[in-house]
Protein backbone atom coordinates (compact mmCIF):
# COMPACT_ATOMS: atom_id res chain seq x y z
CA UNK A 1 0.00 0.00 0.00
CA UNK A 2 1.24 3.70 -0.71
CA UNK A 3 -0.12 6.77 0.48
CA UNK A 4 0.15 10.43 0.08
CA UNK A 5 1.73 12.39 3.17
CA UNK A 6 2.02 15.95 2.61
CA UNK A 7 2.31 19.13 5.15
CA UNK A 8 1.58 23.19 4.45
CA UNK A 9 1.85 25.61 6.42
CA UNK A 10 -0.79 28.66 7.07
CA UNK A 11 -0.44 32.36 8.69
CA UNK A 12 -4.14 32.06 8.88
CA UNK A 13 -6.22 31.08 12.42
CA UNK A 14 -6.48 27.27 12.73
CA UNK A 15 -10.35 27.77 13.14
CA UNK A 16 -10.16 29.83 9.44
CA UNK A 17 -8.30 27.05 7.76
CA UNK A 18 -10.61 24.23 9.39
CA UNK A 19 -13.02 26.30 8.24
CA UNK A 20 -11.78 26.18 4.68
CA UNK A 21 -11.94 22.79 4.99
CA UNK A 22 -15.10 22.01 6.16
CA UNK A 23 -17.31 24.88 4.48
CA UNK A 24 -19.20 23.65 0.99
CA UNK A 25 -18.72 26.97 -0.55
CA UNK A 26 -14.95 27.41 0.60
CA UNK A 27 -14.19 24.07 -0.61
CA UNK A 28 -15.80 24.35 -4.16
CA UNK A 29 -13.17 27.50 -4.51
CA UNK A 30 -10.54 25.34 -3.87
CA UNK A 31 -11.24 21.87 -4.55
CA UNK A 32 -14.58 21.01 -6.14
CA UNK A 33 -18.17 21.67 -6.25
CA UNK A 34 -19.78 19.38 -3.54
CA UNK A 35 -22.21 18.70 -1.12
CA UNK A 36 -19.97 18.29 2.29
CA UNK A 37 -21.09 19.06 5.45
CA UNK A 38 -18.94 17.91 8.14
CA UNK A 39 -21.45 15.59 9.92
CA UNK A 40 -20.02 12.15 10.83
CA UNK A 41 -21.65 9.43 8.57
CA UNK A 42 -22.89 12.70 5.88
CA UNK A 43 -22.28 10.71 2.01
CA UNK A 44 -21.59 13.65 -0.71
CA UNK A 45 -19.87 14.08 -3.66
CA UNK A 46 -16.71 16.47 -5.11
CA UNK A 47 -17.59 17.05 -8.51
CA UNK A 48 -15.81 18.56 -11.15
CA UNK A 49 -18.19 18.34 -15.08
CA UNK A 50 -15.42 19.77 -16.76
CA UNK A 51 -13.38 16.50 -16.43
CA UNK A 52 -16.84 14.56 -16.04
CA UNK A 53 -15.28 13.30 -12.66
CA UNK A 54 -17.11 12.42 -9.08
CA UNK A 55 -15.72 11.85 -5.97
CA UNK A 56 -18.25 9.67 -3.32
CA UNK A 57 -17.06 10.76 0.06
CA UNK A 58 -18.31 9.89 3.63
CA UNK A 59 -17.53 11.80 6.23
CA UNK A 60 -15.61 9.46 8.86
CA UNK A 61 -13.83 11.52 11.77
CA UNK A 62 -14.95 15.47 12.84
CA UNK A 63 -12.54 16.28 15.85
CA UNK A 64 -13.17 20.61 15.16
CA UNK A 65 -10.37 22.42 14.76
CA UNK A 66 -8.34 19.51 14.98
CA UNK A 67 -9.30 16.41 12.48
CA UNK A 68 -11.32 15.75 9.75
CA UNK A 69 -11.82 12.44 7.41
CA UNK A 70 -13.67 11.38 4.76
CA UNK A 71 -13.57 8.33 2.37
CA UNK A 72 -12.45 9.80 -1.74
CA UNK A 73 -13.91 7.13 -4.12
CA UNK A 74 -13.49 7.70 -7.30
CA UNK A 75 -12.17 5.60 -10.97
CA UNK A 76 -10.05 3.69 -9.51
CA UNK A 77 -9.38 5.15 -5.87
CA UNK A 78 -10.73 4.16 -3.60
CA UNK A 79 -8.45 5.92 -0.05
CA UNK A 80 -9.54 7.80 2.94
CA UNK A 81 -8.40 11.58 3.37
CA UNK A 82 -7.31 12.70 7.07
CA UNK A 83 -6.46 16.02 7.41
CA UNK A 84 -5.07 17.08 10.58
CA UNK A 85 -4.16 20.58 12.15
CA UNK A 86 -2.35 22.31 14.84
CA UNK A 87 -1.59 25.86 15.50
CA UNK A 88 1.76 26.92 17.50
CA UNK A 89 2.85 30.56 17.80
CA UNK A 90 0.38 32.22 14.92
CA UNK A 91 0.83 29.70 12.19
CA UNK A 92 -1.47 27.07 11.46
CA UNK A 93 -0.25 23.54 10.19
CA UNK A 94 -1.92 21.51 8.15
CA UNK A 95 -0.97 17.72 7.82
CA UNK A 96 -3.08 15.51 5.06
CA UNK A 97 -2.65 11.78 4.47
CA UNK A 98 -4.81 9.97 1.60
CA UNK A 99 -4.13 6.54 2.45
CA UNK A 100 -5.34 3.24 0.62
CA UNK A 101 -3.41 3.54 -2.80
CA UNK A 102 -2.42 -0.02 -3.95
CA UNK A 103 0.73 1.35 -5.28
CA UNK A 104 2.43 4.52 -6.72
CA UNK A 105 0.70 4.83 -10.06
CA UNK A 106 -0.75 6.89 -11.69
CA UNK A 107 -3.45 7.48 -9.35
CA UNK A 108 -1.04 7.84 -6.64
CA UNK A 109 0.97 10.61 -8.17
CA UNK A 110 -2.50 12.54 -9.72
CA UNK A 111 -3.32 12.49 -6.11
CA UNK A 112 -0.04 13.46 -4.43
CA UNK A 113 0.57 16.88 -7.31
CA UNK A 114 -3.12 17.47 -7.49
CA UNK A 115 -3.26 18.31 -3.34
CA UNK A 116 -0.28 20.49 -3.97
CA UNK A 117 -2.16 22.56 -6.55
CA UNK A 118 -5.78 22.31 -4.59
CA UNK A 119 -3.79 23.82 -1.77
CA UNK A 120 -2.27 26.82 -3.82
CA UNK A 121 -5.34 27.63 -4.34
CA UNK A 122 -6.82 27.20 -0.77
CA UNK A 123 -3.88 29.88 -0.13
CA UNK A 124 -5.34 32.66 -2.31
CA UNK A 125 -8.96 31.47 -0.50
CA UNK A 126 -7.43 32.37 2.72
CA UNK A 127 -5.71 35.51 1.56
CA UNK A 128 -2.30 34.33 2.15
CA UNK A 129 -1.04 34.95 -1.97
Amino acid sequence: MAEVSLDFQFKSSINKVWDSLTDSDSLAKWIMENDFKPVVGHKCQFRNPQWNLIVECEVLVVDEPNKLSYTWVGGPIDTIVTWTLKEEDGTTYLHLEQTGFEKEDQAYNGAKYGWGGMVDELKKVLGEM
